[in-house]
């Protein structure tokens, strides 16, 4: 599977940002039951599990974002969302869909006034 993230930028705090994540290289009755994660990093730091969503549709968060971040899949477009409300500077990362070994490039987003 190839996962392409976009969607990232600059926001100023308090604001938002959606980030899509769209496979492709694979085809809807695989792409419906897998488990998508975004993950975040920032420099020097460890790669950080923000959000889950399952092929059933469930979720969890890390405690950082629970209230402020919403993970979302439209199977039909082979694609998953990161809905993120609030944002904060410790938000500022580069975040990274994810899939078993697979992995996007990568966008980044800079929550700065």
């Amino acid at each position: 599977v190839q996962l392409q993230a976009s969607g990232g930028g600059l926001v100023q705090p308090g604001g938002s940002l959606r980030l899509s994540c769209a496979a492709s290289r694979t085809i809807f009755s695989v792409f419906r039951v897998n488990t998508y994660n975004w993950y975040r990093q920032v420099p020097g730091k460890q790669r950080e599990l923000v959000a889950t969503i399952s092929g059933d549709y469930n979720t969890n968060y890390a405690d950082s974002v629970k209230g402020r971040f919403a993970i979302s899949r439209d199977n039909g477009k082979k694609t998953v969302y990161l809905q993120m409300t609030s944002l904060k500077p410790e938000d500022t990362a580069v975040y990274f869909c994810n899939m078993k070994t697979d992995w996007g490039q990568g966008t980044l987003v800079t929550v700065s006034s």
